[in-house]
């Protein structure tokens, strides 16, 4: 480990640095696992099954009233009480695919919710089944209109992987709390841990925007 005490230089400024890899990686697992998690939940909250629309809506109402990081703690120490020993990587990985899920499909639920219903109609006269009619009517339009408040979740996204630091996952907020209690310089590590969230979640907040603002033009036209 680092030795006690020592000023913040080079090589604690590439420590912190090198652990921005697993926040983007740990983000990318979360997106990918809750982009499908997100679909299957959003589908079942418009689902013409009531029992699927039931199950859906219970498990937003659960991920979306509690915090994330009570959902770390019970997926890392819930583990070993279940027998299975999950380390901080599969445990971060569960918690955040399964909170991101909960939050996209609600997003998604609202896009799919806001094509007009005359549309289901139509699909519905040409005798198309549901998933015929998810895939080749509902869907590709929803997909359109979710497309810029996606976008804007993945910052979210970026923000609660720091919460895995608590189970001792080293990504950048973790790695700034290693040097700080080596060099117990809390500003100029934190002030670069903020640097480096603010880099991965600017050009994503700027993309949303910009998809939000092409979209609002498009259906003014």
């Amino acid at each position: 480990g680092p030795p006690l005490m020592r000023t913040f230089g080079f090589p604690e400024f590439l420590f912190i640095l090198e652990a921005a890899k697993w926040t983007i990686a740990l983000s990318m697992i979360a997106f990918a696992g809750g982009a499908v998690g997100g679909l299957l939940v959003a589908l079942g909250r418009t689902s013409e099954n009531a029992l699927a629309r039931r199950a859906s809506a219970v498990f937003v109402q659960i991920f979306q009233g509690t915090p994330l990081l009570l959902q770390l703690f019970l997926v890392f120490f819930g583990g070993p009480v279940l027998g299975v020993d999950l380390n901080p990587w599969i445990a971060a990985g569960i918690a955040l695919i399964l909170n991101t899920s909960a939050f996209l499909g609600e997003i998604w639920r609202g896009c799919i919710q806001a094509i007009p219903h005359g549309q289901t109609e139509a699909a519905h006269a040409l005798g198309l089944h549901y998933f015929a009619r998810m895939r080749d009517v509902i869907l590709p339009q929803a997909f359109k209109i979710a497309l810029p408040p996606t976008v804007g979740y993945m910052v979210q996204v970026v923000k609660g992987t720091s919460l895995a630091a608590i189970i001792g996952f080293a990504e950048v907020t973790r790695a700034g709390q290693i040097i700080n209690n080596a060099t117990f310089q809390p500003l100029i590590v934190f002030s670069l841990v903020a640097a480096i969230y603010f880099v991965l979640c600017w050009p994503l907040s700027l993309l949303a925007a910009r998809m939000e603002r092409r979209q609002a033009a498009a259906l003014a036209r």
